[in-house]
């Protein structure tokens, strides 16, 4: 009886070392899994995150885009944006610049009639 109870602990402490190994091994693997994984993160950011090449400064700025087509639709959703958030005042400027400076523009019916709108939402002096 006492043999088969030593035999009995000898093979669970062994069961335990056993089951102890493989877990460190699979923590390791993990490990150098991970690593591996943030290595190759790292190298593909760097690589893709090269310097851009610096203009040179004796050179001219590149001209302004001939259309303005962006600044039109920046000019009109910014009088827009403030006429909503009750700046009434301000929607008007930004409308009256847009006009202004691009009387031509796709946005001008709308601009116009915005700003007429904005205009009899002013407080009265």
């Amino acid at each position: 009886m006492r043999v088969m109870f030593w035999l009995l602990l000898f093979a669970v402490l062994v069961a335990a070392g056993v089951w102890v190994w493989l877990a460190q091994r699979r923590w390791r693997e993990r490990k150098r899994a991970g690593e591996e994984r943030f290595a190759s993160f790292m190298s593909e950011a760097m690589k893709n995150a090269r310097p851009k090449e610096l203009p040179d400064p004796a050179a001219p700025p590149p001209p302004p885009p001939s259309s303005g087509l962006t600044q039109q639709k920046l000019l009109f959703e910014a009088a827009a944006k403030a006429g909503d958030a009750g700046e009434h005042a301000l929607a008007v400027q930004l409308y009256e610049r847009l006009l202004e400076r691009y009387p031509q523009t796709a946005f001008a019916e709308q601009a116009r009639a915005a700003a007429e709108a904005q205009k009899n939402r002013l407080p009265k002096s």
